[in-house]
């Protein structure tokens, strides 16, 4: 998780470049803005605009659970097909300058998600294709229209997922499904997507934020401190030997009891069986 500690002065929300952040009773929204390019993260701001919104995140202590989604017709086209083609921008240069562009360019996009210290819910409203499908699959949650398409296709264009794609899609169905998916380039639906356990629920496009926000509302009632101690338990049970991990839960465990919210809960449990 985040290295950053959280401070309860809570930073005013950052000036993003390609995409808008609001908050509302605990729960920000992150909305890509530029469906002229189909939201592709390269090319545009959109790295740049999630890494500060992540790093707002982690400092700030009135969020409880982040949403991504996109604007327009797609939720993210992943690279810019274009600046491939043209061997300009991200995709400049030889094989040391292109290797650093990936360094302190996209990939700075997981390390970021990753170490966001809230639940993440995607909310995908149409196609995430390549580093697109990636990011919703560094994600907590996805929820999906059913509108939206999925795939890991940086085979077909002769390239590998330079974001990590093959780390976060094997994790999330194992590896043999994720082979496929990713040795063939195949696009898929938002229903096998759902049938795979890549999304947890498929809506009707007008539906998907309302669904995303009563999701992130339930989460965000939680006591907040509690939830963010989870989460980083939930991250660090992937990478910890169970005895290495008890010891960590008991630590938490001793934080948690020792929050006022821990208390007030206790109390409202009571409260809510004597009726």
């Amino acid at each position: 998780m985040s290295d950053t500690p959280m401070t309860d002065i809570n930073p005013e929300i950052p000036s993003l470049r390609d995409a808008t952040l609001s908050l509302e009773a605990g729960v920000a929204t992150l909305t890509f803005q530029r469906h002229d390019v189909r939201n592709a993260l390269t090319g545009t701001g959109l790295v740049d605009d999630i890494v500060d919104t992540a790093e707002w995140v982690n400092r700030n202590s009135d969020v409880s659970v982040l949403i991504i989604t996109g604007e327009g017709s797609a939720f993210s086209a992943g690279g810019n097909v274009k600046e491939m083609a043209d061997r300009s921008g991200a995709f400049a240069g030889d094989v040391a300058e292109q290797a650093e562009r990936y360094r302190q360019g996209i990939q700075r996009m997981p390390l970021a998600v990753t170490k966001i210290e809230v639940p993440v819910i995607a909310a995908v409203n149409g196609p995430a294709i390549g580093a697109g499908f990636d990011l919703a699959n560094m994600c907590d949650i996805r929820l999906a229209s059913n509108k939206a398409k999925f795939g890991e296709t940086f085979v077909n264009l002769g390239i590998i997922p330079g974001d990590g794609g093959a780390w976060f899609l094997q994790r999330l169905i194992g590896y043999q499904k994720a082979a496929e998916l990713t040795f063939t380039g195949r696009v898929i639906d938002a229903l096998e997507a759902q049938q795979l356990g890549i999304v947890l629920e498929v809506t009707e496009p007008d539906q998907l934020l309302d669904k995303a926000r009563v999701m992130a509302q339930e989460i965000a009632a939680k006591p907040a401190g509690a939830l963010r101690l989870t989460k980083r338990l939930m991250k660090m049970a992937q990478r910890q030997e169970l005895p290495d991990f008890l010891d960590l839960c008991a630590v938490f465990q001793g934080i948690c009891h020792n929050d006022p919210d821990h208390l007030k809960a206790v109390n409202a449990m009571l409260e809510a069986m004597k009726k």
